[in-house]
């Protein structure tokens, strides 16, 4: 599939649901038509399940607005394969790091059976250095939400760090890691949302994501809402609003940060067209 092929492939919202669903290792040996997640579940987070999703839209729009068409994107949390795919299709060079063998494992599974380039490492990413040493275009991202959803109990695993202060002592490192692989004039985007305590209070995950890059050399530079599906929220939420009047969530923050000049970034990332996303967005 050329470039332009797979580009106007991506317009369509069937195709883009056959990438929907990252593939956590419990189905990395299903059939590849039950890998990917229905259409229903595009743009959600997380689905029902518990199985984390990915949405091919988002990476689309950041490959395309953030990235040089050849560029090398560097993935410090590649949980799942969605990312890589959409980055081979769409002609990017991708590196994920992943703690656990077997996700990194199934994520290779999926990329093969799509013919789609992309590289996926073993490894702690905060030693992003020494396992994927070189410069890359873009940092791209969608980190574990603390305890939200623990994935492993492997040494290094920050889903499972025993205190909200010794993930984000983690999370930070892996943040300064990856920075520091990323060229100047270069963009980072992370999607991530806000996390409640055991006591329902909310731990302000943004801001500290926030914080991470710029003690690390970067500026927030966009902010974007990206809004998923409601799912079972209409279920759960009279019932929490009730007892302790929570709020439901339907959206996470996508962060788009910047090291160096914007003219500089921009220039290396080339023009580009937003007329076919956002009319395809409106009602194509």
């Amino acid at each position: 599939m050329s470039k332009a092929e797979a580009s106007k492939a991506f317009k369509s919202q069937g195709r883009l649901a056959a990438l929907q669903r990252t593939g956590d290792s419990h189905v990395a040996n299903e059939p590849i038509n039950r890998i990917f997640g229905p259409a229903e579940d595009a743009g959600n987070a997380q689905s029902q399940t518990g199985t984390s999703i990915f949405d091919p839209v988002l990476c689309e729009c950041v490959y395309s607005w953030f990235c040089p068409p050849d560029g090398h994107v560097l993935d410090p949390f590649a949980g799942g394969s969605v990312r890589g795919i959409v980055a081979g299709y769409l002609g990017r060079q991708y590196t994920g790091i992943e703690l656990r063998p077997e996700q990194v494992e199934a994520n290779r599974a999926q990329a093969g059976e799509l013919e789609v380039k992309a590289s996926w490492i073993v490894g702690n990413s905060k030693d992003a250095a020494t396992l994927a040493p070189g410069e890359y275009d873009l940092v791209f991202s969608c980190p574990p939400y603390y305890d939200l959803e623990v994935y492993s109990d492997l040494d290094g695993e920050l889903s499972a760090a025993p205190s909200y202060a010794e993930f984000i002592a983690g999370y930070r490192e892996i943040v300064a890691a990856s920075v520091g692989l990323l060229k100047d004039d270069r963009f980072a985007c992370f999607v991530v949302g806000d996390i409640r305590d055991k006591k329902g209070h909310y731990r302000n995950f943004v801001s500290d994501t926030i914080a991470a890059f710029r003690d690390a050399g970067m500026e927030l530079y966009n902010e974007a809402i990206l809004v998923t599906a409601v799912g079972s929220l209409s279920i759960r939420v009279p019932r929490q609003f009730e007892r302790g009047r929570k709020l439901g969530k339907t959206h996470q923050n996508v962060l788009v940060f910047l090291k160096g000049n914007w003219r500089k970034a921009v220039a290396a990332c080339g023009p580009v067209d937003v007329t076919p996303l956002l009319a395809g967005s409106v009602g194509g």
